[in-house]
Formats: structure tokens, sequence, C-alpha cells
């Protein structure tokens, strides 16, 4: 199917529909104006063209408009977030009323166990994968301390077998044969930043809601490169960001989920704001809180627009290009790359990201054996921006929108030189 050479790279390039892509979005370069594989963007995806401009037009908005913007602007900023709603639906997999566009990441996280994470005496622990991402550790751990519990006893960690990367789905249910009444909340990575590896949602989901527990999902290293089908899964809740995958630049917007069946429950707690209210009467300030139905009704503020023009510009290139056709890519582009590896012939690499492409998006986890940071800084000194995980793993990730099979060819030959 493949072959390692350049030519065969460049006919692949030739012959992807989603090619053109490429040139609408803003490729780095050197100092010396030389272009840099960029294959970061599971850490900060690359500024599209057209970003500028919508951005732009919303300060002109201002500009022009002032308070009245809210109202007259070309996008009127009352409504701004709803802009975005079927887009960003259609890439998790949800009912435009179970997302909403709001605050960060871990904010949302933390407004999702408010409403989801309802402990007792006996049913309070959290179980997390071992190697979640750190911010998402943090978050639970003070939400155990809030409620009163020890985060040693209350934290489970789902990891690992001895001598192996990845978590084994019949080790969680081990986990909660064993600990399942003492369980009130599964809050994993829906795909994990450090090994690469893409979980069974709807098969933890089910297998949460056996032990009556509720599900949730971090889905900053998924949304944008796999695709979560959230409703159909039927987690509880889901939180992301929009900065990795969804190249709304540098510390963006995150996203939200909340499954239907939560839509209209008011026997959940919540942290309320009153962007959350009613809109119909959200600017009469004397009404009680009258919480929108759906995961609008967890809103604190008025949105920051110019972050929402900048996912608005991203997720029009998405529509244009089709989630699907961005997955198939992802999936050949990223099997080309584990192929070059391969072809190294390399006892000193090791790719702990599955192999099976239903359990992985577009990273690859390229652990170094006998490594350290210094041989990722000489990678960068060949024109590579990738990024190191300590203690030995490289990640590299071709994104399908703006990646080619010519930049993974290059990449693997320069990683060649640099071993």
């Amino acid at each position: 199917m493949y072959q390692n050479n350049l030519t065969f790279a460049k006919q692949c390039d030739q012959e992807d529909p989603l090619a053109h892509f490429r040139n609408q979005f803003l490729l780095p370069s050197d100092n010396k104006g030389n272009p840099l594989i960029y294959l970061c963007g599971n850490s900060l995806g690359l500024q599209p063209l057209q970003t500028q401009d919508y951005i732009t037009a919303e300060l002109k908005d201002w500009a022009k408009h002032g308070v009245e913007g809210h109202t007259d602007a070309k996008h009127p900023w009352l409504p701004y977030h709803e802009f975005l709603t079927n887009s960003m639906a259609k890439i998790v997999g949800a009912k435009p009323n179970e997302v909403v566009v709001m605050n960060t990441l871990t904010t949302n996280l933390h407004l999702m166990m408010v409403s989801f994470y309802q402990p007792t005496k006996t049913k309070y622990k959290i179980v997390v994968e071992s190697d979640a991402f750190p911010s998402d550790k943090y978050a639970m751990e003070s939400q155990l301390k809030f409620h009163g519990h020890d985060p040693k006893e209350g934290l489970i960690l789902w990891q690992p077998r001895e001598g192996e990367d990845l978590c084994r789905f019949q080790d969680l249910e081990t986990i909660m044969e064993s600990q399942g009444d003492k369980i009130a909340l599964l809050m994993i990575g829906s795909t994990n930043y450090y090994s690469g590896q893409h979980f069974p949602l709807k098969k933890i989901t089910e297998l949460g809601h056996k032990y009556k527990c509720m599900v949730g999902f971090d889905l900053a290293h998924g949304a944008g490169n796999i695709q979560p089908n959230l409703h159909e899964v039927g987690a509880d809740f889901a939180v992301w960001c929009t900065y990795k995958y969804l190249n709304s630049g540098p510390g963006s917007l995150g996203g939200c989920f909340v499954h239907e069946r939560h839509a209209n429950n008011e026997k959940l707690n919540r942290f309320a704001g009153w962007w959350g209210h009613n809109k119909d009467t959200r600017f009469n300030m004397r009404h009680e809180f009258d919480p929108l139905s759906g995961a609008e009704g967890w809103q604190l503020s008025n949105p920051p627009i110019l972050s929402m023009a900048a996912i608005r510009s991203s997720l029009d290139v998405f529509e244009k290009a089709g989630f699907e056709n961005i997955r198939n890519k992802s999936e050949k582009l990223t099997g080309y790359l584990e192929f070059l590896l391969d072809e190294l012939d390399n006892n000193n690499i090791n790719i702990i990201t599955p192999r099976n492409k239903e359990e992985r998006g577009c990273q690859l986890s390229i652990q170094l054996k006998n490594a350290d940071k210094a041989f990722h800084t000489k990678l960068t000194k060949a024109g590579v921006i990738s990024d190191w995980r300590e203690p030995d793993v490289i990640r590299v990730a071709p994104a399908p929108l703006y990646n080619s099979f010519e930049d993974v060819f290059e990449f693997v030959q320069r990683l060649k030189k640099v071993l």
C-alpha cells in the first residue's frame, strides 16, 4: 500500500482531495524564511488565513457600533455563540442543544463536576486513566478535597499493566467490579495526551452506568481529531479545548457537552451565571434564575467575541472540508507515518500509540530508548516542530487539514539523520 520514497509521497498529495486546504493555513518558517515541518497540532493548531479577517471584522464593528454591536454587528454579539453550535455539534457527534462553546477546559470541567459529581459518604470515588493530563487530575483532586475526601483515597487510577504502555479495558472492568459501589464518577480523557490511545467511549459509558456512576470525557485531544459520537455514546458530559486540532488560537475558549437527558434536570447542582438564564428575560434584572434548556444553561458570562471569531473561522474550514473526509485522510496520513517509522528498523524506536487505527487519532507517540530532551533539541534544529514529553517520548501529530504526505516523509528523513 505505502512506499518509502518521495515520489510516492508527492503522488499521495496530488491525489489528496483535501490537499488544497493546506494553502488556507499560515505555515511556520525559521528565522531565515525556510519552511518548518510542523507536526505539533496536538498542542497548538495553526492559524487559518481567514482568521485575521474574522477578528478584524469584529474590531471594525466594535469601532463602528460600540455597545450597539450586540445587536447591530454583522454577526450580532448577543447570540454569537449560537453561530458555532451546529458545526461544533457535528465535530463531537452531538445534538445542537447538547453543545455550547464557553470558558476554558478546566473551568468547564469544574462546572461539570459541580453538577455530575455528587458524592455520598460511601459512593464518592473518581476513576481516571493514570497518565491523564495533569490539569484534569488537579481538578479532580481539588473536587475531592472540596467534598471532604482524601484525594489519595478517592482518586482511582486506571493504569497499564507492568511493562505495558496502554490501558486495557478489562482492567477498568476489574476496578468497577471491585469498587463500583464506591465510585461516583468515571472521568476519562477520550484520547490520552501522552500515549495517543483513544479509549472505547461507548463501552466505558455503559460500564459506568451499569454501576450507577456518572461518566464524563475530556476531549482535549479528541475534538477535531476523532469522532467521539457523544450523543450515541451516551456520556453524561464532556469538555474540550479548541486551540489544538480546532485551530482557534492560544488559550481560546473551550466546548462543553451535556447529554439531552439532563437538559431540564432541576435536581442537578450547578454554579449559575446570567448568560445561562432564559434569553427572554435575561436583561430584566429582577428575575430569579431560570436556566436555559440544554448545555446553554451552564453558561456563566457573556462570551469573548474575539476568541469566538477565531473559532468560527476554523469551524468554517472544517465545514468546507467535511469531518468524515478529514478523518479518512488522517487515518491514511498517520498510517504512512507509522509505515515509514517501521521502515527505519531501529530498535531504539518504539511506537507506544495503538497500531489499530480505531484506537488512535492522528498522533503517534514515539518512545526513544536511552534518549533525553537533547535529542529532541537536535530534531528541532533540523527544522521539525514536534513535542517532547518526559521521560523519553516525542509526540508527532500530522494534522490532516494542513499537513501533507511529503511532510511526513521529510520528517522521517530528518529523524533518521538525527538518529
